[in-house]
């Protein structure tokens, strides 16, 4: 196994990886950048992450500067040269180095850099047990901005949501926006079952600025393949501490379980049926015959 680093299309090893100091990335988080992970050697709905991509850079006006085709073959290539069982790939796009100074066309040449690692998902028990989590008021870079929903280096807001879910013993920290709605993880999307005789599987909009995971979409597509009601919309603290069950989503995790959201129980405070049955359907649909694989 190995990690490995590609840099404008050439692979190198870690201690060999440079760049420059002057890289917008590096001075300023300006960048947009996509997380993957492979099932069975293979990266997981690569052309989606590869959309969204371009999508954000679009958003934030970097030009990508090459095409999606040869950024395809980028990560396979260092994929498949990492000889890694499974992978964690971070893909990402600097504006590029140039003078001091925020105005973006100081910036030349945007830069492409690919992170290639051996996969390390969450330890069993988080599955088995559930995880707990905080709620955290913040802003995150890209509100009310053009740039929203676009997924960017700057993770400031949710570095320091983190931190503070890490001291209170929680492993993700749920993000309220000015209205009081939760509508996100600081690392993943959130989904929740309403409690009675015909739970409802909900989930914020896109329009209320998420992130679009790329999970997510699996997730409610699996839901409906189920005959799951689906509700989009933003849910409050008290649609959550009433919801039998709570869990988050993103591309390493999949689906995590919530049994705890600050001081309060979740449901019974065990990871619920309806979760664990469409996580089961989850990990069957990203291996079915001709699904969204890098293959």
């Amino acid at each position: 196994m190995a990690t490995l680093v590609s840099i404008d299309g050439q692979i190198v090893s870690p201690a060999e990886a440079k760049v420059s100091v002057f890289d917008r990335g590096f001075l300023y988080g300006d960048s947009v950048f996509e997380t993957i992970r492979t099932y069975d050697g293979q990266p997981y709905a690569l052309d989606e992450h590869l959309e969204r991509l371009a999508g954000s850079a679009q958003r934030v006006a970097i030009e990508l500067p090459v095409s999606v085709g040869q950024l395809r073959e980028r990560v396979l290539r260092v994929v498949q040269e990492s000889g890694n069982p499974e992978s964690y790939i971070r893909l990402m796009v600097t504006r590029g180095s140039g003078e001091l100074g925020l105005a973006p066309d100081l910036a030349v040449e945007p830069l492409v850099v690919i992170l290639v690692t051996p996969l390390t998902p969450p330890p069993p028990e988080a599955y088995r047990e559930g995880i707990a989590v905080i709620s955290h008021h913040t802003r995150r870079a890209t509100d009310s901005t053009l740039a929203e929903g676009a997924k960017v280096g700057n993770y400031l807001a949710s570095v320091l949501a983190m931190k503070e879910a890490k001291s209170r013993g929680a492993a993700e920290a749920l993000i309220l926006d000015a209205d009081g709605r939760v509508v996100e993880g600081a690392t993943s999307n959130l989904f929740l079952f309403t409690s009675g005789p015909r739970p409802v599987l909900v989930t914020p909009p896109v329009s209320a600025g998420i992130l679009p995971g790329i999970t997510r979409a699996g997730v409610l597509e699996v839901a409906r393949e189920l005959g799951l009601q689906v509700e989009l919309r933003a849910p409050t603290l008290d649609d959550l501490h009433r919801a039998s069950e709570v869990f988050i989503s993103s591309s390493i995790r999949e689906l995590l379980p919530v049994v705890r959201i600050d001081d309060q129980q979740v449901g019974d405070g065990r990871p619920g049926p309806l979760t664990r049955q469409i996580h089961e359907a989850f990990r069957a649909f990203v291996r079915r015959p001709g699904d969204r694989a890098g293959d």
